[in-house]
């Protein structure tokens, strides 16, 4: 099946053309029940959309592709984009949807002037791919869909001066549960997460150990998140839940580690070990390891004469 070329949507309402629904009541929010959306063309659809959009969705038989992550949604989840992020809608042939749930959607113009415009881009889970969507369990599910019954109810209602308001601070108590509810899930999926940190040791032990960083540079959170598959702000949220240190604290103690090793072990100087740990300039090492350990380079030598 030959795909098509992103089709870009750039507000609320051309969405709503675009899914054969009525004009929203606002240009720049909306609140769609998902059963109104139940059919989809058959081939593949990739879309870019210049709003937020957060759903909710349950027995949703269409394949959704983010990156080259591909997830089918058979169960009650929640997942997040933010705008100019492609999604690829996958339909074998002509479906009919039996789906539930909701979809939120809000243009960044929406929040201006608001604190929440300068906050919202702190919600990681914006960023993650497809298949790392939120599972909500019975009581989750009720507090959210609680929520949106609230949105839903002042979307409705007649818009006055307090309206704006109203609809953002309950986007912003949504936005905070979910963020409670990430990390929970982080914590109860244990043992695909502690997989995940043993594949990263992996990962970082033999680029540190087969000379990859002269060649290469120091690994970039990037590289790591593509070796393992995940999005960068997943894998660093698991590892913060996990381990309380971010991906790039794991590879910064792997260079110090490196560092320390050959300080102590070799009369290299310290412009030769930067340069081998993949620094263009000592400076930045000597910084580096100066913030880490407390001590400069040299001084870490000398402590072992």
């Amino acid at each position: 099946m030959a795909a098509t070329p992103p089709f870009r949507i750039k507000t609320i309402s051309e969405f709503h053309q675009f899914r054969g629904l009525p004009k929203p009541e606002h240009p720049l929010v909306s609140v769609i029940n998902l059963k109104d959306v139940n059919e989809m063309p058959a081939g593949e659809v990739t879309v870019i959309k210049d709003f937020y959009s957060i759903a909710m969705k349950k027995n949703f038989n269409v394949k959704m592709k983010y990156g080259q992550q591909q997830y089918d949604f058979d169960e009650g989840t929640m997942f997040f984009m933010a705008p100019g992020q492609v999604l690829r809608l996958e339909v074998d042939r002509k479906t009919q949807i039996n789906q539930s749930g909701w979809m939120l959607l809000f243009h960044p113009d929406f929040l201006w002037n608001t604190a929440l415009a300068k906050t919202v881009k702190n919600y990681e889970y914006f960023d993650y791919s497809v298949n790392e969507a939120l599972f909500l369990s019975d009581k989750e599910e009720t507090i959210v869909d609680g929520i949106m019954q609230n949105i839903h109810s002042e979307y409705h209602a007649n818009i006055d001066q307090f309206s704006q308001d109203i609809i953002i601070a309950q986007i912003e108590l949504l936005l905070n549960y979910s963020d409670r509810f990430y990390h929970r899930q982080f914590i109860t999926r244990k043992i695909s997460n502690h997989q995940l940190l043993d594949r990263l040791e992996t990962i970082l032990k033999d680029y540190f150990e087969n000379d990859s960083l002269m060649e290469k540079g120091i690994p970039s959170v990037q590289h790591i998140a593509n070796a393992l598959n995940v999005s960068p702000n997943y894998l660093s949220g698991s590892l913060k839940t996990l381990t309380g240190q971010s991906t790039q604290q794991h590879i910064h103690n792997y260079l110090i580690e490196k560092a320390k090793q050959k300080l102590s072990t070799t009369a290299l100087s310290v412009s030769e070990i930067a340069y081998q740990l993949g620094f263009e300039h000592p400076q930045s090492f000597s910084k580096l390891f100066k913030t880490k350990t407390e001590l400069s380079p040299l001084e870490f030598r000398a402590s072992f004469n």
